[in-house]
């Protein structure tokens, strides 16, 4: 596998296979999206319609119950994640889980930012940490899909039913590709820039109805920046969950979102969007099965991310992965692959719905022609 090979012939129709910003869904094109909302204020009627409706369509294509709020914050992920640990952190004990670049942010807002004196449990890129010895009587803070090591919490079930704690779940890369138990739930978060394929810039919060009734009877120790406010004399500020964004949003950005999820809904919601990523997750497998050169840096299939999909590269180093992965770039046969910066040198395919699987089928023959390219340096 040293020797030049011939350039595959077929490339990817969409080579877009980074994992955030991620592929825009299929048929997508700027002229589609409804601006009739642009250079209209955010709280006039149309613009409230409009977020109002985005969020109706999350609630319909997450199929969350009414039990949970949902509102669009600014700053993306991590603006909504720090804006929950900010309002809620610091009523009991904390627990945090690392296995990935993320989680080891929110232990060093915990421990840095907060003040805060967090249990860790932390794991190798490509491992989970141990879930069964987790205190429960603590607030926990976890991803459920760690996008820069590919390793995903099984399901909900290690989430007890009468925990004490919160359960602060960072789930950008998970939401619209797993089935999630919501009522494990009491924070979630995520950015329409990951599975939706939407832009950046704005987060979505997530609030199950123990987490309204810590922000409602807990104040934190530590001042609020006003992005963050989400209780006004006592009581949830329910407006921020109808629309009324704490700060202005971009109505080009919600109206990319919107087409999204309407291109979700066609194609049967969250079932038709976890069978496309499945199906691009199996197709990948498939690809890595039949070379022993490269391998997944998950080992376990049952805590294996079929979204950021993280490869090892057989006696790869960064300097190789960045070649390897230019040259893609190069040939347009595929966009944005090499892995993390912090995570351990490999490849990073992103396997979400928006990214056809006769795309991930074509990548193949370029995986080959770019190793056979470096190794013959």
């Amino acid at each position: 596998m040293t020797d030049v090979i011939s350039v595959p012939a077929r490339k990817p129709a969409r080579p877009h296979f980074s994992s955030g910003p991620c592929a825009k869904p299929p048929g997508y094109a700027p002229e589609k999206l409804n601006t009739e909302a642009l250079g209209r204020s955010h709280r006039a009627k149309i613009g409230k319609t409009r977020l109002a409706y985005c969020i109706d369509l999350m609630r319909e294509v997450l199929q969350l119950p009414d039990t949970h709020r949902i509102g669009i914050v600014p700053g993306s992920d991590t603006g909504a994640f720090e804006m929950a640990m900010w309002t809620m952190l610091g009523a009991r004990g904390v627990t945090a889980l690392a296995w990935e670049s993320f989680g080891e942010g929110w232990v060093t807002d915990a421990v840095k930012q907060l003040k805060l004196e967090p249990t860790v449990f932390r794991a190798d890129y490509g491992q989970l940490p141990d879930l069964d010895k987790i205190d429960w009587s603590d607030d926990v803070l976890f991803t459920w899909n760690g996008t820069t090591s590919g390793v995903r919490v099984p399901d909900a079930n290690w989430i007890p039913a009468d925990r004490e704690g919160l359960s602060f779940a960072d789930a950008t890369s998970a939401v619209f590709a797993y089935d999630i138990d919501w009522s494990k739930i009491d924070v979630a978060t995520f950015s329409w820039q990951k599975v939706l394929g939407g832009e950046g810039g704005h987060g979505v919060l997530i609030l199950g109805p123990r987490a309204v009734e810590r922000l409602e009877n807990y104040t934190p120790a530590w001042p609020l920046p006003k992005v963050f406010r989400l209780v006004s004399k006592g009581k949830l500020a329910e407006g921020v969950f109808k629309g009324e964004t704490i700060n202005t949003p971009s109505m080009l950005a919600v109206e990319d979102a919107i087409f999204a999820l309407e291109w979700a809904k066609g194609l049967g919601g969250l079932e038709g969007l976890k069978a496309r990523s499945n199906a691009n997750a199996h197709a990948l497998d498939k690809i890595v099965a039949e070379r022993d050169w490269l391998s997944h840096l998950a080992v376990d299939s049952g805590t294996r991310s079929k979204t950021s999909v993280c490869l090892s590269v057989e006696g790869a180093d960064a300097d190789f992965i960045k070649k390897f992965a230019a040259l893609l770039e190069k040939e347009g046969a595929a966009y944005d692959v090499a892995g993390y910066r912090d995570a351990p040198p490999g490849l990073r395919i992103w396997c979400g719905a928006t990214v056809d699987t006769a795309d991930v089928e074509a990548l193949g023959p370029w995986l080959d022609w770019a190793y056979a390219t470096v190794k013959a340096g």
